[in-house]
């Protein structure tokens, strides 16, 4: 079938699509491949040092996004990324039931996460040249809501899928197997979608690689200027300890939830989990993300920051209560998980506006990707020794630990500042 190469097409057609495949990969590289491993028995520790590492693409992220501008489309590079990450998923779906299922599973996670940031990169690019300003202002928040349902259908419905089907009395490996080959079918789904209805725009062609045009120059210019800046201590600061406690939280969760009681988790099964945390969860995560891009719009950043810096981090402490108390009421587990993911997401929303602030000028585009790719460093460095700080600690001891890793995030929040009219609606 030969392609309609049509320059425009209604944004509906490919905005929420596009997103969804933008975040279906990276939740399933940072948090329900945490679910996998701990399903199929590997430790706290090994879990979260390698799980960790799979940041490192979007770590590196600015350092080869010029490739992606130089060689090809973007609307090449993302129905490429699109192939490679299905097929990704569908080979550790074939790896799970093997002997060193950990090994192949590990290679394939990484081919995918890499060609996942590369997906990112090419598809931030292409939501510029496929849209006009005015529609790139109005689709905004579609392309955040369909990134979030990403969220919620990798995190909550496939692993309720893969919990219903160990109850159902198959194998923890064929539940698992299973799910990744229905995962491997949605992308690649989406990958013939997009390779039909994804438009083509005029703007989406390679940029020169004429040395005389001075693109490596600006784009290292771009670099060294976003390290001239006066506070740029406080700046980098911020974007690697304002998360630090979440950081290391966020690995454990799943394997709190999902431990035995002897052990002192809360044993629950992979299906609630998928529930309480992968959808209650989630929903709450986005409720707190969109009140809190809300206030600041009424108020400006300057004026939510520190209600922003309790809300993200006082509510860790619900994790002490959850490995005391170990209540067995799902009610009081969901309100608990709710509460402390409406908080993060509240919270994050000061994170967010803050990296938009300090990447404005001339470089925003490469700013945006330094700061992104701090912020990842920051996320994944914490997170490797997590699992270990856990198994030595125990729950309860690591949760206290939690509560005290977040006082970085307190001292980082006041030394930055802040302009008071940053974000509030004119």
């Amino acid at each position: 079938m030969k392609l309609q190469k049509k320059a425009n097409r209604n944004p509906w057609v490919w905005v929420p699509t596009l997103y969804l495949a933008e975040g279906i990969p990276y939740i399933m590289a940072m948090t329900v491949s945490v679910i996998l491993y701990k399903r199929l028995g590997i430790s706290n520790t090994i879990i979260a040092l390698y799980t960790s590492w799979f940041y490192l693409p979007w770590v590196i992220k600015p350092l080869w996004s010029p490739f992606v501008d130089m060689f090809r489309t973007k609307r090449f590079w993302i129905v490429a990324s699109q192939l490679i990450i299905g097929a990704s998923f569908a080979c550790i779906a074939l790896t799970i039931p093997a002997h060193s299922f950990f090994r192949y599973t590990l290679a394939f996670f990484w081919i995918m996460a890499f060609s996942s940031a590369t997906h990112d990169i090419a598809a931030d690019g292409f939501y510029m040249l496929g849209l006009e300003e005015y529609q790139q202002a109005a689709f905004i928040g579609v392309r955040t809501i369909f990134y979030r349902v990403a969220l919620i259908a990798a995190k909550g419905i496939l692993v309720v899928f893969a919990g219903t089907m160990e109850i159902r009395g198959f194998s923890v490996q064929t539940a698992w197997s299973l799910t990744f080959f229905i995962l491997a079918g949605i992308v690649l789904a989406l990958f013939i979608y997009h390779l039909f209805f994804l438009p083509f725009p005029q703007a989406d062609h390679p940029v020169s690689r004429d040395p005389a045009n001075g693109l490596m120059t600006n784009f290292f210019e771009g670099f060294a200027s976003f390290f001239r800046r006066k506070d740029i201590v406080a700046v980098v600061a911020f974007f690697l300890l304002y998360r630090f406690a979440e950081a290391q939280l966020v690995k454990m969760v799943a394997p709190f939830l999902l431990d035995g009681r002897p052990k002192g988790g809360l044993g629950l099964s992979t299906a609630e989990v998928g529930v309480i945390y992968g959808t209650i969860g989630a929903i709450a995560l986005m409720a707190g993300g969109l009140l809190g891009g809300w206030v600041i719009s009424r108020n400006g950043l300057k004026h939510w920051l520190w209600i922003m810096v309790f809300a993200m981090h006082l509510p860790d402490a619900i994790f002490i209560y959850l490995s005391e108390a170990m209540p067995e009421s799902l009610w009081v587990i969901n309100g608990a998980i709710a509460l402390e993911q409406f908080g993060y997401g509240f919270g994050f929303s000061a994170y967010s506006l803050f990296m938009i602030m300090v990447c404005e000028g001339e470089y925003k585009t490469v700013h945006y990707a330094i700061s992104t790719g701090i912020m990842a460093l920051g996320t994944m460095i914490p997170a490797m020794s997590s699992g270990w700080i856990q198994e030595h600690l125990g729950y309860s001891g690591f949760f206290l630990w939690i509560l005290a890793s977040t006082v970085p995030g307190f001292i980082v929040a006041a030394l930055v500042k802040i302009d008071p009219a940053f974000g509030r609606k004119a």
